[in-house]
């Protein structure tokens, strides 16, 4: 039986080793297998073709189906160091009797591979794939605490049966999986798994978080059977068990040492410098996204270090000159005299793009941002085949209003005091992200409303854009309360209730290094450059830097009037002067302005019409109701917000349930 879940197991994580200069074989993919009985075997062979044509643009350059009865397993590649035939997946061993499918890049691998020369291994290839084949076979399931790098993979051992599949430590590429009393299926995207006749069913309780939170977190999905692995996770499928294992954790120091701030910037930079330098090998063209940011800033930086031909890539929004920071990501360009390459979008090249994002997702996902990061990747992959990115600083170092937010808060203070008095104000002045004015009237309006609540309580409502009585009022099927709460403790469950000082601010860090980060960020950046065939590596999180990050005081990394600030001191040096001290804000996609025109008929006759939602039997009429009149009205509130995650659910179940 395989829906028999055994005691996590946890390994210590072994030290790191250094990167060496050789040039070895790699590649980003995409991965998809099986383990079933004896007459469920051939249909689901055939299933298993179709997974891999299902994820084709995560690798376009090779593709391969292999039957290993009662297993099966696909690959296809993008490859991008040695090109050649000797890094096509599976990969064997010891004459077939161990097999591997893998997604991802191990960065210090030739160390490991050199080991295994010295201890007489012979290899077939220079890739990296052999050595973790090899690496698992000398010793077992604990090499995964030796790797350094992004990954999903699975590897099979004919022998005995057995069958390990696992996810990077911090989640940087996913891993989907589906499990019942006779089989398993896995892959790296929902469409591949749902090439298998495995049943469709809505997950009520996950459609209630979606609606919350724009996004599916882990480890559910939005169908009944089929979960995400954990980051940190692997799951060992043998006898008839299904047994998921937690391998690794980003630690938490409690008893943080006051060291000198110098030093800390100092070890920061070379930590930074090492995890830049290991993520700049490639056979193929490599480039950098460049938003103008400070974080992608100083990736620009470090990675100039190692090459002067350094490719550089920013959006630009003509239609929308308040999110424009082109000036700021040009000047940076100047700097380190990368090859830069603007690409100005309109709303209309915006708006050309927003259905082949929906089309490609295989389960709803809100973050309207993506269509942005789309054709970034996709303009991107016209000149590189790999870009680096600056995502995860935020997360690890507290780079958001809202942590900031959180900080004063904490605090306390007159500043506190009168916002909070103002409440009334705030919540009768009209908000918008869209404008420097009502986006500071609906972070004020924020600041006040969660001012009351408890630190848990008011990392729900941060992280929320929708009530929890919204989410609930828009559903018709009655959700187990019990099953949902279960569910929001779990992600509450690094938030410390009682806690009202800033000496566990890192609390909400770590939360959204579990909830925010794998589920959100890392999910959007992996879907829309793997729509695109284009890779993305990201430095910040190297888990040595996780680690610290998470060893530091937190007034190194938030302090008054200031956030990220030991990436701002750390940098101040290398980068343009005007690129700091400037507020942070996201780009906002013209939702409003398509609802009321272009997707006006999209929401009245289609995907939100009476007759629509009648039929379907899903939401509540009148609140779908109420809400579009909401959306049609002169204070629209978050009512765009809220109809994008309505819209993109809609086009998934069409496509997939309907």
């Amino acid at each position: 039986m395989f829906w028999s879940w055994g005691p996590d197991q946890n390994y210590l994580a072994l030290t790191h080793n250094d990167l060496s200069d050789i040039l070895t074989s790699r590649s980003m993919c995409g991965i998809v297998g099986f383990r079933t009985t004896e007459d469920r075997h051939p249909k689901w062979m055939d299933s298993l073709t179709k997974g891999v044509k299902a994820i084709a643009s995560r690798g376009p350059d090779a593709n391969a189906v292999v039957n290993r009865n009662p297993v099966g397993l696909g690959h296809v590649r993008l490859s991008i160091l040695d090109t050649s035939e000797a890094g096509n997946q599976p990969m064997y061993a010891d004459n077939g009797r161990y097999a591997i499918v893998y997604n991802g890049e191990v960065y210090n691998f030739q160390p490991f591979r050199d080991e295994l020369i010295e201890a007489g291994v012979q290899l077939n290839s220079s890739t990296d794939t052999e050595v973790l084949l090899h690496m698992y076979i000398r010793e077992g399931v604990s090499f995964l605490n030796r790797l350094n790098g992004f990954f999903a993979l699975a590897i099979h051992d004919k022998e005995d049966d057995s069958l390990l599949i696992a996810r990077d430590r911090i989640g940087i590429k996913p891993l989907h999986y589906y499990a019942d009393e006779n089989s398993i299926a896995f892959a790296s995207e929902l469409k591949a798994l749902l090439q298998f006749p495995i049943k469709r069913e809505l997950d009520i309780a996950t459609l209630r978080t979606y609606l919350q939170l724009t996004y599916v977190p882990n480890p559910r999905s939005m169908l009944k059977g089929i979960r995400r692995l954990e980051p940190g996770h692997f799951l060992m499928v043998k006898a008839g068990r299904l047994e998921k294992h937690s391998y690794y954790q980003v630690p938490r120091t409690e008893d943080r040492k006051m060291q000198n701030e110098e030093v800390s910037f100092k070890q920061f930079e070379e930590l930074m410098d090492e995890s830049v330098r290991m993520r700049m090998l490639s056979d193929v063209p490599l480039g950098s996204f460049l938003s103008g940011g400070i974080d992608s800033s100083a990736i620009v930086a470090l990675a100039s270090r190692y090459t002067d031909q350094l490719k550089t890539f920013s959006i630009g929004y003509a239609d929308e000159p308040y999110f424009d920071e082109t000036r700021y990501a040009t000047a940076v360009a100047n700097m380190y005299k990368t090859e830069h390459t603007v690409f100005k979008l309109k709303n209309d090249d915006l708006f050309a793009d927003l259905f082949d994002m929906l089309d490609y997702i295989d389960e709803p996902f809100a973050d309207s941002s993506a269509i942005a990061v789309n054709i970034l990747s996709k303009h991107t992959r016209k000149h590189v085949t790999v870009a680096l990115s600056g995502d995860g600083a935020d997360e690890l170092f507290g780079g958001y209003n809202k942590y900031y937010a959180e900080y004063r808060l904490r605090k306390g203070g007159l500043g506190v005091t009168g916002a909070t008095a103002l409440a009334p104000l705030w919540k009768a002045l009209p908000k918008s992200r869209n404008g420097k004015v009502t986006n500071l009237f609906r972070q004020l309006d924020k600041l006040a409303t969660s001012a009351k609540m408890s630190p848990s309580e008011r990392y729900w409502f941060m992280v929320s854009f929708m009530p929890q009585e919204g989410a609930a009022g828009l559903l018709k099927a009655e959700v187990n309360e019990a099953d949902f709460n279960s569910r929001k403790e779990h992600i509450l469950q690094y938030i410390s209730g009682n806690s009202t000082t800033t000496d566990q601010m890192d609390d909400v860090l770590y939360s959204d290094l579990h909830l925010v980060l794998p589920n959100d960020m890392l999910t959007k950046v992996d879907l829309m450059s793997m729509a695109n065939s284009l890779e993305v590596r990201v430095p910040f999180l190297d888990h040595r830097v996780a680690e610290f990050a998470f060893s530091l005081p937190f007034d190194q990394k938030i302090g008054k009037g200031i956030r990220k600030r030991i990436v701002q001191e750390t940098f101040r040096k290398m980068l343009p002067a005007e690129i700091f001290d400037r507020p942070k804000h996201g780009f906002e996609v013209p939702l409003l302005k398509w609802f009321r025109k272009e997707l006006n008929g999209l929401i009245m006759d289609d995907l939100l019409s009476d007759q629509f939602i009648e039929q379907q039997g899903i939401f509540n009429s009148d609140a779908i109701r109420t809400l579009k009149k909401k959306l049609m009205s002169s204070d629209p509130g978050d009512a765009a917000t809220h109809v994008w995650t309505l819209i993109v659910f809609q086009h998934w179940w069409k496509k997939w349930l309907s």
